[in-house]
């Protein structure tokens, strides 16, 4: 897993590096998550998201945006999140636990996944992607 905060006016922005597709995506879920709660993160719950899209950056925005949705709505946590990728379709199973408090109450609200600054690239070494959260 390899992805920094990079400075940015008003938001988070993420750098993410990975030699797969699926590691890039799951860097960017992974440091959504790490935004949202904080460190204090545990596994042992299951969710299933299924999605498919016209792009790769598209792709990833549904995605963030979804598990955004599920933590908020079903009051959860992930750790991490299983991912594949198959053309423009993405199938992930997210690990996580219920929200607590004490523990989870360390992050920033992140409102929405931006397209301003969405871009994913690949090289010889693998991909790297930028994206902004909008707090």
């Amino acid at each position: 897993m390899t992805y920094s905060e990079v400075s940015h006016t008003a938001d988070v922005k993420i750098r993410a590096v990975a030699p797969t597709l699926e590691g890039v995506f799951s860097d960017a879920f992974c440091a959504l998550m790490q935004v949202l709660y904080g460190p204090d993160r545990k596994g042992g719950l299951q969710r299933e998201i299924i999605l498919e899209a016209e792009d790769h950056e598209s792709l990833l925005r549904d995605f963030l945006s979804e598990a955004l949705y599920v933590a908020d709505a079903e009051n959860m946590v992930f750790c991490r999140a299983e991912i594949r990728i198959s053309g423009n379709h993405l199938a992930a199973l997210l690990d996580g636990e219920s929200f607590d408090r004490s523990r989870h109450a360390l992050g920033t609200e992140v409102k929405g996944i931006s397209y301003s600054g969405l871009a994913i690239s690949r090289d010889a070494n693998g991909y790297m992607l930028d994206i902004v959260f909008d707090v």
